[in-house]
């Protein structure tokens, strides 16, 4: 999988644990390995900026995600089409707010926000219930699936 991260928010991030949480979730949602994503971290600055240019919503923003080919997630017997997944932006300035909010660390914000947008450039959305409830539980399925993982690998822990 073809997974680029450029951090240009300066705050300092675990950029291997999100590339090892981006390819965990394509691998259980079954996408092509050839799959291309890029993760983009911006300061407030810049993610008012796209906020108001993509979403014409004032204000900065915790995530942003653009899709490019409209792939969905794929089966165990059918994977997803290889092909440009998208474009993920995170502000982890915002994410630190969210994250002392929610009482957790910022990585554990980052991977939320990380999953949470992948999921809208693999189709999944929550403006309706029914949609939320499938979206939010497969988040959170993806999420406790990689900790498990992280944590049991020697010398890593989530």
């Amino acid at each position: 999988m073809a997974i680029d991260i450029l951090n240009e928010s300066g705050a300092e991030v675990d950029e291997a644990q999100l590339l090892r949480l981006v390819a965990f979730d394509l691998e259980q949602l079954f996408v092509h390995p050839d799959a291309e994503v890029s993760i983009a971290l911006v300061d407030v600055a810049a993610m008012e900026q796209l906020h108001v240019q993509w979403m014409d919503e004032p204000g900065p923003t915790d995530v942003l995600s653009f899709p490019m080919d409209e792939l969905r997630p794929g089966a165990q017997d059918r994977l997803t089409p290889a092909g440009l997944l998208g474009d993920i932006v995170l502000c982890p300035e915002v994410a630190r707010d969210q994250a002392k909010e929610a009482g957790h660390s910022l990585m554990a914000e980052l991977r939320l926000l990380t999953t949470h947008g992948l999921l809208h450039l693999l189709g999944f959305d929550h403006a309706e219930p029914q949609d939320r409830d499938e979206m939010f539980t497969l988040q959170d399925r993806l999420l406790a699936g990689f900790e498990q993982r992280d944590r049991s690998t020697p010398g890593r822990t989530a």
